[in-house]
């Protein structure tokens, strides 16, 4: 069961008064102040990061020399659009030996493996940068500096107490680090990182002396916006602004090839695109290529100079994109069947699961499915090698997912082989004859740490909507206004309806006609609805907690209910 509960009323007196009133209230739910409604570059804070000053002079003089640079990407959205950022602007700037190598997460494993330096050291590379990535990665960094090679670390990742001993590291999270916002994204931190470069670069004349044309570092907020999202960083009100200027020049069709034919095969109209078109549309085809294929594919295709280029590797990512749901399905399947017999008053407090046969790269997905459905903190893993199991979490509100593992490996030395993340999510690696341990610890760990209320699993609401605001305009409205994500949730709304009617579809979907109690009679639909909590023709009042959406079909323009969860109404 889940517990709905309304945000507490808060003053929207510093709101403007002209202001739609329901999206004033949601707004005032969210501690929004009317400086933060300008979402303009001109609010950008300035790239006041650690170290940041010294990774742009190994760059001048890398691109003044021409030493052979090397951006070594990540295999999800982020490091893909970190990658295509970095190459993008490094080109701009005049560095003509620029390429990158992104891990195949089968071959390499994660981030700066020792195996990579060895590669990028057989292609000659002088420089390596980083990005979304390296934080963690000690022996990579060693290796690369006994090579000879320097090395940039742009990462976002939370660092432990010691360093790699890279030449420069550029990362919010750095203890010494006061820039405002600990949230930015890898593909921010990229960007904040070419914002200086190019301020540096114009006080030493560069782009005259080059005859350089002074890149316009705008162009890239389209990757920045599409990294930011997919990699589910809270949409604190730095990242608000960098997602919603890559929104408006997508809108506005300034956006690279790659984009545009990415938002085609999702069938999404660059025109009208919203923040969680990248997460639910583009972010997944893009991580398709790195979960089930090499990341270079989707790189390439953020790459790409013309469309025709750019939609024959975006086709390919929905190919990719479509067998991962495939994979995704059966597994869950699995999942599921292994947790249904277990009463859900019994449940562990941390979920652990393995099977031999599932997918490396899936895995990270159905910890996110597990998590939402038990409201639990999930770690689910897969076969590594023969002696080693890789390992995905997922977290909950209020559980720092990556502080839990570092609290188990300080206190149980040896069980956990490497391990990296955020508080939301974190990724490992233990050897196989550790699993029944780890499962004992990690519930345990889960339960000794965790505050027990977090078990609730509550839904907050912006309220109720009166019958006339059950419209088109303010679905648009509410929808458009602002970037809504992680922890910048978008408006959701509750109340109690009639049930006209419903039906499942696919049978994971439920497709409702509600009655209002004001009379009036709307569409609804409840993706992968949780038989937890509903079993549909079983009740003819409902209590639903919802966002509003706008439904085109056969040339009619309507609104409908996006349910997010409900239960059965009095």
């Amino acid at each position: 069961m889940r517990i709905v509960r309304r945000n507490p009323a808060q003053d929207p007196a510093s709101l403007p008064t002209h202001m739609h009133p329901v999206l004033r209230r949601v707004l005032a739910h969210r501690g929004i102040e009317q400086q933060q409604i300008d979402l303009s570059l001109a609010r950008l804070e300035k790239p006041n990061l650690a170290d940041i000053d010294n990774a742009v002079s190994i760059l001048h003089k890398a691109i003044v020399e021409q030493k052979r640079i090397f951006v070594i990407g990540d295999f999800d959205a982020d490091g893909a659009t970190s990658t295509a950022l970095s190459v993008t602007a490094l080109k701009e700037f005049g560095a003509k030996y620029v390429d990158f190598l992104v891990p195949n997460r089968f071959d390499f494993g994660y981030g700066l493996s020792e195996p990579l330096v060895d590669m990028a050291h057989q292609l000659g590379a002088e420089l390596l940068i980083t990005v979304d990535n390296g934080i963690a990665c000690f022996a990579g960094v060693a290796k690369a500096k006994s090579l000879g090679m320097q090395v940039i670390v742009t990462d976002h990742h939370l660092p432990a107490d010691k360093l790699p001993i890279a030449d420069a590291i550029v990362n919010p999270n750095r203890k010494d680090c006061k820039f405002p916002s600990k949230n930015i994204a890898g593909v921010g931190v990229a960007f904040y990182l070419m914002l200086a470069l190019r301020a540096f670069l114009r006080k030493q004349d560069y782009f005259t002396q080059q005859k350089i044309a002074e890149p316009n570092l705008a162009t890239l907020l389209d990757l920045v916006a599409l990294g930011t999202v997919a990699d589910v960083v809270p949409l604190d009100d730095i990242n608000r602004i960098l997602v919603q200027q890559g929104i408006n020049r997508i809108r506005k069709g300034y956006c690279r090839p790659g984009i545009k034919a990415l938002l085609d095969v999702s069938k999404r109209d660059f025109k009208s695109i919203v923040s969680s078109d990248f997460g639910f549309a583009i972010g997944p085809r893009l991580n398709a290529a790195g979960r089930l294929d090499d990341m270079t594919l989707g790189i390439s295709c953020l790459l790409a100079k013309d469309y025709t280029q750019a939609m024959h590797l975006a086709a390919r990512l929905d190919e990719l994109n479509q067998e991962r749901r495939a994979i995704e399905l059966s597994m869950q399947h699995e999942a599921l069947n292994t947790l249904k017999s277990i009463r859900l008053d019994n449940l562990p407090f941390g979920i652990c699961l393995y099977q031999d046969d599932w997918h490396q790269g899936v895995i990270g997905i159905l910890a996110g499915r597990i998590k939402e459905r038990y409201h639990r903190p999930v770690v689910i893993f897969a076969e590594d090698d023969d002696t080693n199991l890789k390992g995905s979490c997922r977290s909950i509100p209020g559980f720092h997912i990556r502080d839990a593992l570092e609290r188990m490996n300080t206190q149980h030395p040896g069980l956990i082989s490497k391990f990296g993340g955020h508080a939301m999510a974190a990724g490992l690696s233990i050897g196989k004859d550790q699993l029944n341990d780890f499962k004992h610890i990690f519930d345990q760990t889960v339960k000794a740490i965790a505050p027990q209320d977090i078990f609730l699993n509550q839904c907050l609401s912006d309220g109720g909507l009166n019958a006339d605001e059950y419209s088109v305009e303010l679905a648009q409205l509410l929808k458009s206004a602002m970037p809504w994500g992680q922890c910048f949730e978008q408006p959701m709304f509750d109340d109690k309806f009639v049930v006209v009617q419903e039906r499942v579809l696919q049978e994971k979907h439920i497709k409702f006609v509600l009655q209002h109690s004001s009379g009036v009679v709307l569409d609804a639909i409840w993706f992968n609805f949780n038989p937890d909590l509903w079993q549909p023709n079983g009740a003819q009042k409902l209590h639903a907690v919802f966002s509003l959406d706008v439904n085109h079909f056969r040339g009619n323009t309507n609104v409908q209910l996006m349910i997010h969860t409900c239960q059965r109404a009095d």
